[in-house]
């Protein structure tokens, strides 16, 4: 049986798509696509337009610079003076019945710009292009149609009139897969969707997704209700499966019943878009008189309004107190409120507010609980529910309470189902793993504790073991603790291009590690910034960290029982804060405090902290794909630990393979139970990365593959086929795509791999050559257009000569004073020597830095200068090590040459067929030892890094 080409499916596809209902047209080129549009926008609003009023509406349509201005005037009316003078109306798209627009399909449309384009299927809905579909045969990977889109966009989607940066949906197929998703400026592979059922069951065969997702209702459903345009990033986004499937069962629940329910998806799924939407939608039926979306702290008030406000400017008015929140209530046009638990409850609870507040008593009011398994289990939940009488209640939580980790208060156990009803529609963790929606975790238990040699237990007792506050706070612990971060946090970090947060048991141990890390970064043995954050209340609860449990987070302590000690520290650490950052913060007032964490909080979202400190706060409901690692010395458990664990997995580019967490107790049984509870008892290796040893072992498999077809990178040289290019580039990708995770591994060398290091890097230069070509390429049609190239994957920032360089000219700019300096170039020189390929140059670049740095003229360059002085000392090291073993030069020199131009080290023999006199056949291989080891040093140190 032959392969289904790309044209059959093409060909089966439409006539699909005509069964179904569309119409089926013939459009070669743009004045076609012109032509028909004035045709469809003519039968859509039922009238003609004559070729001068056309024209009005064209240059309306045209005038939209950029796709996601292009997506505003889709959905807005335009108003024109037609011949006869009258102010006339036209619709692009019926956005309430969606259903009643007009479909088209056609294929093959030949776009000209940069270079000639022709599309494979378009969807047109009242003639203007709204789904591109883009196809590859069946056997080639999806990614080489996202690629072909890519390259649509950047050479001929805004040529012409530009009438296709109009698409609303892109559709990717090989015939197995098939994905879709929107435009967005910086286009991501990881933002594309598979369509689902409603039991998150994937749709990805092209012909079962023709007859669900493009159907004609379905599409315009999805195109009209379920994209947002995010104004903050300028930013087009389309909800996924889960998130549809979601808001259609709360739509139904408030239209057809009075029930309430809630929503189980997991922690970093994209809660608040869904939410939104839900609550959008809500506010628009006529039956509902308010919707108010409830968070249960002021940032995420402040943050969740102002997501609102992005998704639909002006949609809500953020509470700042609650008199404010009582005039939204009694406000009509008011449909859409955004407040916390905590004022909602003030609002219903005080007597000042009580004549507003008693008139809506019996109105139709829905309420969207965000982290529903954290607020809704006190008093507030009863008054609301006895308060509103035509209420209906629905939750948003990625932890839901079940039998399994409910809290026992009284002897009674509150589930969220006790409280919000059935669930409406699940999407646990590994069902975002599985979709590439959140990362999975790598999890390292660091630590072991022995018992002294005089002790009658002389045995490895593992952390928990020993499970007393003495040993947990002991000075000696937490030291090695802060060791072990400081060493292994560039590694983890990815040299900043990452940032992490610690999780400490209680503040007073939170206050030990931060005030060390401060000392150590004061001797220089970090340069980490570091920030923390945490509650200065008095009488914290002993059994809090034992019980694994996060408390809920408050930021207003101005009732609340002061730690006067407590707070004079966390003071202490704002004003330094303050001094690094120019900000003027304190404790002095909770606005004042407030707004401290709603700074912290974008720091560390821009990189700008590199270690969080905290107890309980940012532990959840804080989002920043720039956080990566979780460093954990607190007990956690079910619900607790999914949730802190969750602020490491957000997506965020190809250098983000998984969030890391780094435990220094032993969690794993506590991590195993959360996994089975919130997803599946066969969960754990979908969650949980494997370890170092497996990648290993799959790296050293792609090696074996990468050189069945390159036996060595030279052999790439001798590819003269497109195939063979491809099938080089696939295999390497691979390694590049392992050896990219086993960089975050601490002890990962290239010892044990059967690739050393070199052999990678000039494979790499090889693979980077093709990209070039590929992108050079004039031949649009070559099949290195169609290869995803991960070079972002090479990139890796490293302590190299050149990095060493930097800092000593830094150091040189700097007006600083000369013990300052001394110690600058002390921490350098530490630096060199905690680098294996710097180490054995250590003495080069002391030399440089004693005899050469302090004479060089004003200005001049540090660089320029170090080469200089590494060419005079490889001349002198040259010379004395042909003298001192009787080499011939000009020999050992052309094989050095020949080694900086293959890559090939000479071999025993051919270093001993360099010297004057040659040894006995017995001696051959003792010398031959002997110079390997000696010109290896050499080149180490003047030819290599």
């Amino acid at each position: 049986m032959t392969t289904q080409s790309e044209q059959a499916l093409e060909n089966k596809m439409i006539k699909q798509l005509v069964s179904n209902g569309y119409e089926r047209v013939t459009i070669t080129n743009e004045d076609d696509l012109v032509a028909n549009l004035k045709t469809q926008l003519e039968k859509f609003n039922h009238t003609t337009y004559t070729d001068s009023e056309f024209k009005q509406i064209l240059n309306h349509l045209t005038k939209a610079l950029n796709p996601f201005d292009k997506a505003k005037v889709l959905r807005d009316k335009f108003s024109f003076k037609n011949d006869a003078n009258e102010t006339v109306y036209v619709d692009f798209l019926n956005l309430e019945h969606w259903c009643q627009n007009e479909y088209q399909v056609t294929h093959q449309v030949t776009m000209h710009g940069k270079y000639e384009n022709r599309y494979d299927v378009t969807i047109l809905i009242n003639g203007l292009p709204l789904v591109q579909i883009e196809l590859k045969k069946r056997g080639l990977e999806i990614k080489e149609a996202f690629n072909q889109v890519l390259r649509y966009h950047k050479h001929s989607y805004g040529a012409g009139l530009g009438l296709f940066q109009y698409v609303q949906l892109y559709v990717i197929s090989n015939g197995a897969n098939t994905k879709y998703y929107t435009y967005s400026k910086n286009q991501d592979f990881k933002f594309t969707f598979y369509w689902t059922d409603e039991k998150n069951k994937r749709v990805s065969d092209l012909e079962d997704f023709t007859k669900t997702f493009l159907d004609k209702c379905h599409v315009s459903k999805m195109i009209t209700r379920y994209i947002v345009l995010h104004e903050g990033f300028k930013q087009i986004m389309v909800l996924r499966p889960y998130q549809y499937y979601a808001v259609e069962k709360i739509i139904d629940k408030v239209k057809t019943s009075t029930t309430n329910g809630y929503i189980w998806h997991t922690t970093g799924s994209g809660k608040t878009l869904t939410s939104f939407k839900a609550s959008q939608i809500l506010s628009k039926l006529p039956k509902v008189d308010k919707v108010v979306f409830c968070v249960d702290r002021t940032d995420l008030d402040y943050q969740t309004s102002r997501e609102f406000n992005e998704f639909s400017p002006g949609s809500v008015d953020s509470t700042d107190n609650t008199r404010k929140l009582v005039q939204q209530f009694a406000d009509v046009n008011t449909k859409l409120i955004v407040t916390t638990i905590q004022k909602l409850n003030t609002a219903i609870s005080k007597e000042k507010h009580t004549k507003v507040m008693d008139d809506l008593a019996d109105k139709k009011v829905v309420f969207i609980f965000d982290e529903c398994h954290r607020s809704q289990f006190g008093e507030t939940h009863k008054r609301i529910v006895q308060f509103f009488k035509n209420h209906q209640l629905f939750g948003f939580t990625g932890t839901p309470i079940l039998e399994k980790n409910a809290q026992s208060k009284n002897g009674v156990k509150k589930l969220t189902t006790d409280l919000f009803g059935e669930r409406l529609h699940d999407y646990v963790i590994t069902d975002a793993i599985s979709d590439n929606n959140v990362l999975p975790f790598s999890i390292e238990y660091v630590g072991r504790y022995k018992y002294k040699e005089t002790s009658k237990n002389n045995l490895d007792i593992e952390i928990e073991a020993i499970d007393t506050t003495e040993l947990f706070e002991s000075d000696e612990r937490i030291e090695k603790i802060a060791n072990y971060i400081i060493n292994n946090h560039d590694s983890k970090a990815k040299n900043k291009g990452f940032t992490a947060m610690f999780c400490i048991s209680n503040t007073k141990t939170l206050i030990k590690y931060f005030d060390l890390f401060r000392r150590l970064k004061k001797e220089g043995k970090h340069d980490l910034k570091i920030a923390t954050i945490f509650s200065y209340t008095a009488n914290q609860d002993p059994n809090e960290d034992k019980s694994g449990e996060i408390p809920e987070e408050n930021l207003d302590f101005s009732n609340a029982k002061v730690d006067i000690h407590t707070r004079d520290v966390l003071d202490k650490y704002i004003e330094e804060y303050n001094k690094e950052f120019g900000t003027s913060y304190s404790t002095k007032d909770s606005k004042s405090f407030n707004d401290y964490y709603k700074n912290v909080a974008k720091r560390v979202r821009e990189k700008e902290i590199d270690i969080l400190f905290v107890v309980n706060m940012f532990l959840t409901g804080f989002d920043s794909p720039n956080l990566n690692t979780l460093y954990v010395d607190k007990n956690l458990k079910y619900h607790g630990l999914i949730q802190a664990y969750s602020r490491t997995n957000r997506l965020k580019g190809e250098k983000k393979t998984h969030g890391q967490i780094v435990v220094f107790r032993n969690l794993k049984k506590a991590t195993d139970d959360a996994i089975e509870l919130f997803s599946n008892r066969n969960a754990k290796e979908v969650i949980i990365v494997p370890p170092l040893e497996d990648y290993i072992d799959q790296f050293n498999d792609a090696v074996k593959n990468l050189l069945a077809i390159a036996p060595t990178y030279l052999s790439v040289d001798d590819f003269y086929s497109e195939t063979q290019k491809l099938q080089f580039v696939k295999a390497f990708r691979e390694l590049l795509r392992l050896k990219n995770r086993m960089d975050t591994y601490a002890d990962f060398t290239f010892d044990d791999l059967i690739l050393d290091e070199q052999a990678f890097n000039n494979y790499s230069s090889k693979y980077q050559d093709l990209k070039r070509e590929a992108e050079n390429q004039p031949n649009k049609d070559s099949v290195l257009n169609e290869v995803d190239f991960h070079l972002e994957l090479i990139h890796k920032d490293i302590v190299n000569v050149d990095y060493i360089l930097r800092l000593l000219a830094n150091l040189e700019e700097e007006e600083i004073e000369t013990e300052t300096k001394k110690k600058r170039q002390s921490e350098i020189l530490s630096m060199v020597d905690n680098d294996p390929v710097l180490r054995n140059k250590r003495d080069l670049i002391e030399k440089f830095i004693v005899e050469q740095l302090p004479i060089l003229e004003q200005n001049e360059d540090v660089t320029e200068a170090f080469s200089d002085f590494i060419n005079t000392e490889k001349v002198k090291e040259f010379k004395y090590l042909v003298e001192e073993e009787n080499i011939n030069e000009n020999r050992l020199e052309e094989a050095m040459e020949s080694y900086m131009f293959s890559g090939r080290f000479p071999t025993n023999n051919e270093l001993v067929e360099t010297l004057k006199e040659k040894p006995s056949f017995r001696e051959r291989r003792t010398i031959g030892e002997r110079l390997i080891s000696k010109v290896n040093y050499f080149a180490d140190r003047f030819l290599r890094g």
